[in-house]
């Protein structure tokens, strides 16, 4: 009898070690299976001959740095482009959409989660709704708009600016809604009795419920930031000039040379790429958090 449970687990624990092993193996597959174009588009960001970088493309060469390597490409992008303007442009838009976005997002959530008012589901619903509606649909409509908004110093138009590649992705429908489902699992007791001290619901909401939302803060601040450094239709549509447009929109100008200059268009892609991976590798504890306890549950 014991002989025979010993046989058991012994068999238990080689199904269990069979079952790890195989689930290893696949995630190291998908990782490899993602991490291919990253890879390739750095290491054919330091080859310098053009005709390497083609040729290249059609073996595994294209993910081994060998040949004529070197910075040259990354000089190129500084010598054919404002990239420091543009950089600049980039995360200014990137900073104030994400900080005006998490304090509008989650005081309107709050609001939501809450207070009680008349229309408060009818809202929520229409927040909900919003999600699945693309930016596409309601572009053109949306430059209509601010083509005849005014502003400040006698303006008639938001075009060419900062704030019309700002403002209107300030309130995030998404963002709202996670704020929402995390907001709503926050036990009352903390906020009553914030109440009873004489704290103003503002108070509350500063002092109390902030502190405790630091996960999904950072989850909100890394799919915004996200959003905004990956935008590119829109402010192609509003921006003409080179002064205020972002990088996104920069990289235009390398698919109009002729002959196309791969390795350049490489090195610009890297530049933009980094930043992005280096955002959410800081952040990435508080956003697995944030996904592990809110979840989209409804």
């Amino acid at each position: 009898m014991a002989k025979a449970k010993s046989t058991q687990k012994t068999g238990y624990r080689v199904r269990k070690t069979i079952h790890l092993f195989l689930r290893y193996i696949l995630m190291i597959l998908l990782a490899i299976f993602f991490l291919f174009p990253v890879v390739f588009m750095l290491i054919s960001s330091i080859k310098e001959d053009e005709f390497q970088v083609i040729t290249d493309m059609s073996s595994l060469r294209a993910f081994i740095p060998i040949g004529d390597l070197g910075l040259q490409n990354y000089r190129d992008v500084f010598s054919s482009l404002d990239f420091g303007q543009q950089a600049f442009n980039s995360v200014f838009i990137m900073i104030l959409t994400v900080v005006l976005g998490l304090l509008v997002n989650s005081m309107i959530a709050y609001a939501l989660a809450r207070l009680r008012f008349s229309g408060k589901n009818l809202l929520l619903s229409v927040i909900i709704a919003l999600i699945v509606i693309p930016f596409e649909a309601v572009a053109i409509p949306l430059l209509i708009l601010v083509n005849n908004l005014p502003w400040f110093g006698g303006a008639t138009t938001w075009l060419d600016s900062y704030h019309v590649q700002i403002f209107p992705f300030i309130a995030d429908a998404f963002s709202i809604f996670l704020f929402y489902q995390f907001f709503i699992n926050i036990p009352k007791d903390l906020e009553e009795a914030a109440l009873i001290d004489g704290a103003t619901l503002f108070g509350i909401y500063w002092k109390v419920v902030i502190p405790l939302s630091k996960p999904i803060l950072a989850t909100v601040a890394i799919l915004q930031s996200l959003n905004s450094w990956n935008r590119f239709m829109w402010p192609l549509m509003v921006t003409r000039g080179e002064e205020v447009r972002p990088l996104t929109v920069g990289i235009q100008s390398f698919f109009g040379q002729s002959p196309r200059m791969w390795g350049d268009l490489m090195a610009f892609a890297s530049m933009i790429t980094v930043p992005v991976l280096i955002v959410f590798l800081l952040f990435q504890k508080w956003f697995v958090r944030s996904v592990a306890s809110t979840g989209i549950k409804g």
